[in-house]
This record gives structure tokens, C-alpha cells and sequence, in this order.
């Protein structure tokens, strides 16, 4: 499958996604890597793994219509077939969701629908959730609301700061990212409506601990 990755930043994500294919543990292919902002970090990653990229500015064109449908029409070209957002510090409209319909998957550091939007991990610190993590889902044009692929859970520790939270919870988003390519790529994802399930895998819940019983 053709990969198209969206960055804004330095591409922790991207590299996870890169080690991944490079290890064998995906045989899909990274067609093109867009950065919206010049300078990012994801890019030196891109020339290191010789892998296409290009920079498309926001503010280089009208609107944001205008820059989106140049973006999609991009990745059209290139042949993808998933769109990966991976730390893409903007939200899409239909005007970009059109071109993949179902197709755009995001990684987010929360729980979702918890904690949404910019500074996740802060959020859960500030709010005294005890457990977080990090959300794979489809991209809809509501910000960090599409239906939910997989979850990884992460304890917020009582000594946390935003920074080591954030640490803890990318090891997961490092995992489960690469994960959920795989599991579309044998297209073994179901979408129906907003849940989602995959294909051979095991749903249950945790065996009962009497210790853990509410009184």
C-alpha cells in the first residue's frame, strides 16, 4: 500500500513508521512525505531514508480550501492510498477528505474523546485523570472525533509534568501507529457507522479482581 504522511514537526511518528517498513514489520511504501512548515526535523528524516517529500505553505496560497485541495491533488498524483497524519498540526476540511474518503488516519496523545485538540497531555494532567494515552482514529472534520482504531492506555503518575507524560505516552504512539497501517493494509479494518473492528483480532474484557471490587 502507498503511504502519504503528513508533518509539521520533527516526525517521532514518521520514524516509527519508517523503522517499521525498514524492519520488515510493514511492506508498505512511504510514496511521499508533505511538511506544511519549512525547517521541520521530519524533513532531515526524509533525506536520511531518501524518501520523496515536499513543503506545502499554508500561507502561499488564498485560502485554506485552496491549500488543501493543492495538497490532496499532491498525494493523488503520487499515487497514495493511505494518508497518515503524523503530528500535522492542522485540522482538514471535506475539501481534502473528499479525495480520501475513509482513507486519513491520526495519531493523538489522549484517550479520545478526551482531552482534544492542542496540549493533550497537559489537559490530563491539569483535568487529574489518572489514566491517559494515545488514539489511532479516522480523520472526519471534526478535530480529534473520528471513529477509533486502537487505544493505548498510560498511567498519569502523581509526580508527572507535561513533558514526561508526553514521553511515556509517544513509546506507545510509536507502536500502535505502525500497527494500524498494518492491520489496513490486509484490510482487515470494518468500519459501521463509528465502530470500528479488525479481523482476527480478540476483544473481551479483564478477568474480575476481587481486590480491585468497589465498595
Amino acid at each position: 500500500m502507498n503511504l502519504g504522511v503528513l508533518v509539521s514537526g520533527r516526525g517521532s511518528n514518521l520514524q516509527a513508521i519508517i523503522d517499521a517498513i525498514e524492519g520488515g514489520r510493514l511492506k508498505d511504501r512511504i510514496t511521499l512525505v508533505i511538511s506544511d512548515r519549512e525547517g521541520a526535523q521530519a524533513i532531515e528524516r526524509c533525506k536520511k531514508h531518501g524518501l520523496a517529500y515536499k513543503i506545502i505553505r499554508k500561507k502561499d496560497f488564498r485560502n485554506k480550501e485552496e491549500f488543501e485541495g493543492v495538497m490532496a491533488k499532491t498525494l493523488k498524483e503520487a499515487g497514495v492510498e493511505l494518508v497518515v497524519l503524523a503530528g500535522f498540526m492542522r485540522i482538514l476540511s471535506e475539501v481534502f477528505l473528499q479525495y480520501f474518503p475513509m482513507r486519513v488516519i491520526n495519531i493523538h496523545p489522549s484517550l479520545t474523546p478526551a482531552f482534544q485538540g492542542v496540549g493533550a497531555q497537559r489537559q490530563a494532567i491539569e483535568y487529574g485523570a489518572r489514566i491517559t494515552g494515545c488514539t489511532v482514529h479516522f480523520v472526519t472534520e471534526e478535530l480529534d472525533n473520528g471513529p477509533v482504531i486502537a487505544q493505548a492506555c498510560v498511567p498519569v503518575l502523581l509526580e508527572d509534568t507535561e513533558e514526561s507524560l508526553s514521553k511515556r505516552i509517544l513509546i506507545h504512539e510509536h507502536r500502535i501507529l505502525p500497527q494500524v497501517i498494518r492491520w489496513i493494509s490486509e484490510k482487515r479494518v470494518k468500519v459501521e457507522g463509528r465502530k470500528v473492528t479488525v479481523e482476527g483480532a480478540r476483544y473481551g474484557t479483564l478477568p474480575f479482581n476481587p481486590d480491585l471490587e468497589a465498595f
